[in-house]
């Protein structure tokens, strides 16, 4: 088998924009179901009907066998940081708008670029580093630190959590290239949702009854704490739609990330913030506030620049290899 990372661009670029609009539904679905179910029986719900839907794409991909791993310690790494990202920006989800977490959220493809340098040893040239820096400081005025927090309506912590979540997902998405290099979309995909199984249940022994929720009026600390309730009859649909969308989610994004370059897919995760945008003002009428949108284009221009200047960067090294022929 090579060691080598495989390096399709086209295929890469069409997955991660799949995977992207599956996301914007699944946070769209877990925000509306956020004031009446926690975020662990939610999370628990859709990893087992995700995971039977994952079981499915490995038969197609080569059956048991491929499950099979010699890097067991990355893989677990690789789920606890895809489950905190989770937990971080649903927890922000039930506080602020849809498109203001998403906006913040979407630091993680910054984050891609400029970690790939020491994780993955890619090169990033400083016009590339320079957008990078552009695209942050749109994060910076998202966060309005020149606001109380009483003007802004929620902590800073709470502001912060996407941000967070932005990173522990890049991190995700650096080792998913290393170890996709050996491993199926599909067994990736597995892995993070054993993770999410595992992580839920533990929530459940420690949480499940409700009691860390009692006497608090925080939207986010009801989300993660309250007590796992039977879901009405109406929203059964909603939860398995939540299942199916994360199987292919965690294949899409898996499989995207093992066959392109980091630097050259991240970028398309842009898609989900007009997406975002969108979800908010058509379900829960939702639009951001200038910052936000000031934010939102200076992280769009950065995402665009640094995928112009890849594939410049590539057309010039082409060009190069045929006249050394």
């Amino acid at each position: 088998m090579s060691t080598a990372p495989q390096n399709n661009a086209t295929i890469g670029i069409l997955f991660v924009l799949a995977g992207v609009f599956f996301i914007s539904i699944n946070d769209m679905l877990i925000k509306q179901l956020s004031g009446g179910y926690p975020l662990h029986q939610m999370v628990f719900t859709r990893s087992i009907i995700g995971i039977m839907f994952s079981l499915i794409f490995v038969q197609m991909e080569g059956g048991w066998r491929i499950l099979r791993t010699n890097q067991p310690g990355l893989h677990v790494l690789r789920g606890l940081l895809i489950v905190t990202s989770n937990m971080t920006f649903f927890v922000a989800l039930a506080a602020i708008p849809l498109a203001d977490a998403t906006a913040l959220f979407f630091a993680a493809p910054l984050f891609i670029t400029l970690l790939s340098i020491p994780i993955l040893g890619e090169k990033v040239g400083p016009l590339r580093l320079g957008a990078v820096v552009f695209g942050f400081l749109g994060v910076v005025i998202m966060q309005r630190p020149w606001e109380g927090v009483d003007t802004l309506g929620t902590s800073r912590l709470i502001l912060l959590l996407p941000v967070v979540a932005a990173l522990t997902y890049a991190l995700n998405q650096l080792l998913t290239r290393k170890l996709g290099v050996k491993s199926k979309a599909s067994a990736l995909a597995v892995y993070i949702q054993g993770t999410f199984v595992v992580v839920s249940i533990g929530f459940y022994i420690i949480a499940g009854d409700g009691r860390f929720a009692e006497g608090s009026d925080n939207p986010s600390i009801q989300f993660l704490l309250r007590a796992w309730i039977w879901p009405a009859q109406s929203d059964f649909w909603l939860f398995g739609f939540l299942g199916f969308a994360s199987a292919l989610i965690g294949y899409a994004l898996s499989q995207a990330y093992r066959m392109a370059d980091a630097a050259t897919v991240a970028p398309f995760e842009y898609i989900g913030l007009p997406l975002a945008v969108f979800w908010g003002w058509f379900i829960f009428s939702e639009l951001p506030v200038w910052e936000v949108w000031m934010g939102i284009a200076m992280i769009l221009a950065s995402g665009v620049f640094v995928y112009i200047r890849e594939a410049q960067k590539k057309r010039t090294l082409v060009r190069g290899r045929m006249k050394g022929r």
